[in-house]
């Protein structure tokens, strides 16, 4: 029998997808594992379990979040659901108006923000502006076109063909604007065109080639022309969808009509997108030329324009930006999902976005050599955690990067590309993840759990999710019966108290009843943290074992500030007792933290290598943190 030490000091490859188990050649094998759950790698390499998420809110139904962040010492959650937007300071509700977004609407929900307002799109509805006044102070409104009384400075098309030919039946006042294609359409009322240069409005339909239009000003002839045109935007035509700054510029990407055209407004003049006579600091207009017609998913401003759609992502390039130097190169062919928005973000200069296939997260990054953007699968090795993602978000002060997924799961990537640290894990809870955003360096999520829907945050001080504290003031007896937690009616959680863990706790009437009294208590949903090394390979790296048996001899696993410590080696989940550095005794002061080694023996052989030796889960609700782990191995050759 020969025996081998395998050392693993760090996890910073992350959870690797089934398909690589055996790859013993890849560099990512060793600092890999093959279940990372409900825990975070660490930038220097450990695995630690998760933060839970304290309840901040109920919710009545789907929702998105924004992040509002008028400074650092300003910063707000806007949380969208159906006609509604509720605004929330730190966890706090502060207040709530009406919105003019039906749930159906929530997920192609677009916005970009500017100083203390935030410019919101959707393809079917009127932008709007959401100007913050106050803490309290909040209103809404649709976005004022700049005009000058005999102009509407918005953006116009000529939806009909090139060829077309109006006829005007006068030059003043209300005319009949007949055309020689089939044209108009009821939906058209209230729209405004352009003839020859003059602005009408449309406000009659007499059939597809006839309508009666007002004019704002004489028309130089009562010519057939082809120089007609109408609004960009309408309910006729749709609205933007997809929105951001860059260069001083407002750029909007694509409309539910006019899918792959970008629009720039004037430079400092943010709602004004007449063309002019092409100066420098006029709008600017174009299309994504190609051999598909690909919709604008997203516009991001980077180091670069960046324009995602549905088939490529692009580059529009000028220094600056102007109607002669602008440029636009294709750069990538992967595309964007298009069943509904996740929001790019950017992690060290790099774009973030989901890909279409729904199975990519991919990184658009700009490479000096190349002088041109790649975009790279930053869940290649990883590919089974992504499925569908419908949100996600980057938490820059822990350098986490969370993907909400369809399915209710959400992949957590620990992005460190200084130390090539690209690693993923899986979190799950008791219900399904539905949307995440950062806001003020708190992380918040919207939760379902048993059809409804909870908005939480993630707090370390709390082991469980959707979690509530009680605590009674100093001189008050211990209690076995807590009231106010009408939010969970109906449901059964689990409750922490005088420091033990009860499971299966109803909750009825907004209250229930602990089996022994205590002073303080946590109540929540318990969630288990699951740690399982890749099957071992054989000695030199780069294959399986195959048939050989393979017995664990000892594994000694380096701890720091871990409260509890339950291992599989063979024979089903224990308990292991943390002992203190040095004197030896069993660590059982409350709330006690134990840094330092453990040594666990195993017995038993095993066929072949395809399982992991050993397997860490729990949830027990206090910090658990591995570090490293050297598993002596015996292996029958």
């Amino acid at each position: 029998m020969a025996r081998r030490i395998l050392e693993k000091t760090a996890f910073s490859a992350g959870a690797l997808a089934p398909s690589l188990y055996g790859r013993g050649d890849l560099a990512a094998y060793a600092n890999g594992a093959a279940v990372l759950q409900n825990v975070v790698v660490e930038p220097s390499g450990g695995v630690r379990r998760r933060d839970g998420l304290r309840f901040v809110a109920t919710l009545p139904g789907v929702t998105r979040l924004v992040a509002f962040e008028f400074n650092s010492e300003q910063t707000y959650l806007l949380v969208l659901s159906a006609n509604r937007v509720a605004v929330f300071e730190d966890v706090k509700a502060v207040t709530y108006f009406e919105s003019p977004w039906a749930a159906e609407h929530l997920a192609h929900l677009s916005w970009t923000q500017s100083a203390d307002s935030l410019l919101i799109v959707h393809p079917e509805c009127p932008p709007v502006r959401l100007t913050r006044h106050g803490v309290e102070d909040w209103r809404m409104t649709t976005w004022a076109w700049r005009t000058d009384g005999t102009h509407v400075f918005l953006p116009f098309y000529k939806f009909a063909a090139a060829d077309t030919i109006l006829t005007p039946s006068g030059i003043n006042g209300t005319i009949t604007a007949s055309v020689n294609e089939d044209v108009f359409e009821v939906g058209h009322v209230g729209t405004l065109w352009r003839i020859n240069g003059v602005e009408a409005t449309l406000n009659a339909v007499a059939g597809p080639r006839s309508a009666t239009m007002v004019l704002k000003a004489a028309l130089p002839d009562a010519g057939p022309t082809q120089d007609f045109q109408e609004a960009a935007f309408s309910a006729m035509r749709g609205w933007p969808r997809s929105v951001t700054f860059h260069q001083d510029r407002m750029i909007i990407g694509g409309s539910r009509d006019l899918p792959n055209r970008i629009w720039m407004s004037k430079s400092g003049d943010l709602f004004n997108f007449d063309p002019g006579e092409g100066l420098d600091d006029e709008a600017i207009e174009f299309g994504l030329l190609a051999d598909q017609v690909n919709a604008i998913v997203a516009v991001f401003a980077g180091r670069h324009l960046q324009v995602f759609t549905s088939g490529s992502e692009w580059m529009v390039t000028g220094d600056p930006l102007t109607p002669k130097n602008v440029q636009i190169t294709r750069q990538t062919r992967i595309g964007s999902q298009t069943d509904r928005n996740v929001p790019p973000v950017s992690i060290d200069g790099a774009t973030i976005f989901a890909a279409r296939n729904g199975r990519e997260i991919r990184e658009f990054l700009f490479t000096d050599v190349e002088q041109a953007y790649g975009a790279a699968d930053l869940a290649l090795l990883s590919g089974h955690l992504i499925n569908r993602p419908r949100d996600q978000a980057y938490d820059a002060d822990r350098r986490l990067l969370h993907v909400v997924m369809t399915d209710g799961s959400m992949a957590t990537l620990t992005a460190y590309r200084s130390e090539a640290v690209t690693a993923w894990s899986l979190q799950k809870t008791a219900g399904a993840f539905r949307a995440i955003a950062v806001s003020g360096g708190v992380v918040y999520v919207v939760c379902e759990r048993a059809g409804r829907f909870f908005l939480e945050c993630f707090d370390a001080s709390c082991g469980f999710d959707c979690a509530s504290r009680k605590t009674l003031a100093e001189a008050s007896p211990s209690r076995r019966h807590w009231g106010d937690l009408r939010h969970f009616d109906g449901l059964t959680l689990a409750v922490w108290a005088d420091d033990r863990m009860f499971g299966d706790i109803a909750v009825a009437g907004g209250s229930l009843s602990v089996p022994v009294a205590s002073h303080s208590m946590m109540v929540g949903f318990a969630f288990e943290h699951v740690i399982e090394p890749l099957p071992p390979v054989g000695a030199d790296g780069s294959r399986p074992h195959g048939g050989n048996a393979v017995r664990l001899i000892a594994a000694t696993l380096r701890l720091h500030q871990t409260a509890s410590l339950k291992i599989d080696v063979g024979r089903g989940l224990r308990d292991v007792p943390l002992r203190r550095r040095g004197d030896g005794r069993v660590l059982d002061r409350p709330g006690g933290l134990f840094d330092g080694d453990v040594t666990v023996r195993a017995l038993g052989w095993r066929r072949g290598g395809s399982e992991s030796v050993w397997r860490i889960a729990g949830d027990f609700p206090r910090p658990f943190c591995l570090l490293a782990v050297s598993c002596e191995l015996g292996v029958n050759d």
